[in-house]
């Protein structure tokens, strides 16, 4: 039988390259975004659906569609985070960019996960996995976005609970930690992380790219790991290896 997976932030990035890779592989995705279509095709078995992962009335809308065309899900990829909309020393951080990032990239990614959980163990028994996407800057300081720091520890912590919680109902929970991936969060940053990854920073000196994430999803969703849950996966180039 077909698998059915949720993906969040589908638009681009990361998003969009955990669907190809997933509907490459023969599973029907069904993902979404805060634009109001897809600005490009996904190739294989999609199902776009607009809405705001901070709204619950957008994750229910989401949750649904999926269940009224197959009545099962199998994987949920929260994938879906925005970074400060103005970076700012700590000391100046405003509870309106907290709560923005918040919002999204940790009380969303939640409350889908929790919403999305529910569904999944009425089928209990059938390989069903949860994957977050979270970041390294989950344990690596940023004074300057300290809100989206928090938002990934946070996200850290969501995994943990839910590996703990589901594991009754042998629903895998695991993390991916990307490093400096190459997406559209990134661009206004290139030169910085171009002159750090010249200098030496990873130990695979290169930048990542969404298809590197996209592969670690697939291996944390394929079934190839049965007794695995609750990790955390660096796909970082190294960065997070501590060196002399």
């Amino acid at each position: 039988m077909k698998r059915i997976a949720l993906v969040t932030g589908v638009a681009g990035g990361i998003g969009y390259a955990t669907a190809e890779k997933l509907a490459g592989e023969g599973i029907a995705v069904v993902g979404m975004d805060i634009l109001p279509q897809m600005p490009r095709p996904v190739h294989g078995e999609f199902t776009y659906v607009a809405g705001d992962l901070s709204k619950a009335e957008d994750r229910k809308k989401f949750v649904e569609t999926a269940l009224s065309l197959y009545q099962k899900i199998d994987i949920l990829v929260n994938v879906a985070g925005v970074a400060p909309r103005v970076r700012s020393d700590l000391l100046e951080m405003t509870e309106e960019s907290y709560d923005f990032v918040m919002n999204i990239n940790t009380k969303g990614t939640l409350f889908l996960t929790q919403l999305v959980a529910g569904e999944m163990r009425k089928h209990a028994g059938e390989h069903q996995a949860i994957v977050n996407i979270s970041s390294m800057s989950a344990y690596t300081s940023s004074v300057n976005r300290g809100e989206y720091c928090i938002s990934k520890a946070g996200v850290s912590m969501i995994t943990t609970l839910f590996a703990d919680r589901l594991a009754e109902y042998g629903i895998a929970v695991n993390e991916i930690r990307p490093g400096i991936i190459a997406t559209g969060m990134t661009d206004k940053v290139k030169e910085k992380y171009d002159a750090l990854i010249g200098n030496g920073l990873l130990p695979i000196s290169r930048w990542g790219t969404p298809e590197d994430v996209a592969a670690a999803v697939w291996t944390l969703v394929n079934g190839s790991l049965p007794y695995v849950t609750g990790q955390s996966l660096d796909v970082d180039g190294g960065f997070h290896i501590r060196r002399l």
